[in-house]
């Protein structure tokens, strides 16, 4: 995987903003499941929680933009991120508990969630607690800023962190997950003008196939891509699962690349993975901040298939083993 263009800057932080929450998840051999006090156990989740490791195992700078509670999970929580070299330094202490998300697996391994998030720290944001979020830090400045899933969607917080976004445009590149979870964000109809106010500030757009499915039904992942391009973004990707990839660009590129063949345990934070690559890769190559969007925008088909490349193998990777288990760059040169 090459490394940064000559004269464009190797250094800068991805923010990552949302939640951090814990995943009840089945235990992952059939002898723990023998009896029903081995059956569950608890792992660090939440979509942009598991960006944030990823992109840190990347050797990318990462930055948390989290509400974690003072109370027993919120610690491990924060203990988690922290051990995997992610900068807390702009997180919230919050008052509120911990969420938590009940995953349950299909014999294939794909996951499906339940949440518990009513009153809890994750979704009670206010201005205040994002003001200089997005400061330059000890790595560098931030280039980029990613979110998504349900803390885009829940209120009170989901305003601020939608403004955040907002405000993050004239400095960084702005990365979108719309990660849906259809039984807490309402209907449809009632959360796309959502999605259309965050594509019109996003670079990056990264969707899942049954992500379209519930928001377009019986439309075409090709043809969203193309009116999703039209609001604004420069790459609109769309994850396939086991099929791959399907891409487009701004500037007329369309890519379709295969999955990877392996041995699934589980899907958990595998789109999450394949998120933190895409950002690492476009990372390496100079490709995130504000005075990199022009050539993000023209991003040509070598680099784009590349960065894709890695992103399809970090999610293998990570459905390869237990939960949101991300890959190290070791891991990934190995893989590529």
């Amino acid at each position: 995987m090459p490394d940064t263009a000559a004269g464009r800057p190797r250094r800068g932080v991805i923010a990552v903003a949302g939640e951090a929450l814990v995943d009840i998840v089945p235990a992952p051999t059939q002898a723990d499941r023998t009896s029903a006090e081995q059956y569950w156990q608890f792992a660090p989740g939440g979509s942009p929680a598991n960006v944030a490791v990823g992109l840190s195992r990347l050797d990318v700078p990462a930055r948390m933009l989290a509400r974690l509670a003072d109370d027993l999970l919120g610690r491990k929580l924060r203990a988690h991120l922290a051990d995997n070299g992610v900068d807390l330094s702009h997180s919230v202490e919050a008052a509120e508990p911990s969420s938590l998300a009940i995953v349950e697996l299909a014999a294939d391994g794909q996951a499906s969630y339940d949440f518990r998030i009513a009153g809890t720290a994750d979704w009670q944001w206010t201005d205040d607690e994002l003001a200089g979020a997005l400061d330059d830090g000890p790595t560098g400045p931030v280039v980029a800023v990613h979110s998504g899933s349900l803390a885009l969607t829940t209120a009170p917080g989901h305003d601020a962190l939608r403004e955040l976004l907002a405000s993050a445009v004239d400095t960084a590149t702005v990365s979108y997950d719309p990660n849906f979870r259809p039984m807490l964000m309402g209907s449809p109809e009632e959360v796309l003008p959502g999605v259309h106010e965050l594509l019109g500030v996003a670079d990056v757009v990264k969707v899942s196939e049954e992500d379209l499915a519930w928001l377009h039904p019986g439309r075409k992942p090709g043809d969203v891509v193309g009116e999703w391009l039209e609001l604004g973004p420069a790459v609109v990707v769309v994850t396939l699962g086991a099929d791959g990839v399907l891409a487009g660009t701004s500037s007329g590129l369309h890519l379709v690349l295969p999955g990877r063949t392996v041995e699934v345990v589980d899907t958990v934070g595998a789109g999450d993975s394949f998120s933190a690559a895409l950002l690492a890769g476009l990372h390496r190559r100079g490709l995130l901040g504000a005075t990199a969007r022009d050539d993000l925008y023209r991003i040509d088909r070598p680099t784009l298939e590349a960065v894709l490349t890695e992103a399809v193998a970090a999610s293998a990777i990570t459905c390869s083993r237990h939960g949101a288990n991300p890959p190290t760059r070791a891991e990934l040169d190995a893989a590529i």
